[in-house]
């Protein structure tokens, strides 16, 4: 390693920025795993078979009613900032689940990304 005192100002300068150049990847990888690790802790530790909330509806800004399901019952509670309440148990026949809200959801969305994506070509084309 050459001494700092031997170095130029502009040699000077270079070091010192590919060095905090380099911290800044170091950081950025650890956040990047750390990140990963912990999305895949969290993914295994939410998975049950017994429990789902199947519905949310808001009620105002920081309080829901939710639909959920403990193994084969069905419950609906009120969340809120720091309570959880058991408003009643609902029977299986009672409940419409409705299995294409999520589709809609995803080809609206689709159908939004195709427009941005060709304006974006448009544009690249000029």
């Amino acid at each position: 390693m050459i001494p700092v005192t031997l170095m130029s100002g502009k040699a000077e300068g270079a070091a010192q920025f590919l060095t905090v150049f380099v911290i800044f990847l170091a950081v950025l990888a650890i956040t990047y795993y750390t990140t990963r690790l912990v999305g895949k802790y969290q993914k295994f530790q939410g998975f049950n078979k017994n429990f789902e909330a199947i519905e949310t509806y808001r009620v105002t800004g920081n309080k829901f009613l939710q639909l959920i399901r403990v193994g084969k019952r069905y419950f609906i509670v009120a969340v809120g900032k720091d309570e959880i309440s058991l408003i009643s148990e609902v029977s299986k026949e009672d409940i419409e689940l409705n299995p294409d809200v999520n589709p809609v959801a995803n080809d609206r969305f689709k159908q939004i990304f195709e427009v941005a994506r060709d304006k974006i070509t448009k544009r690249g084309d000029k």
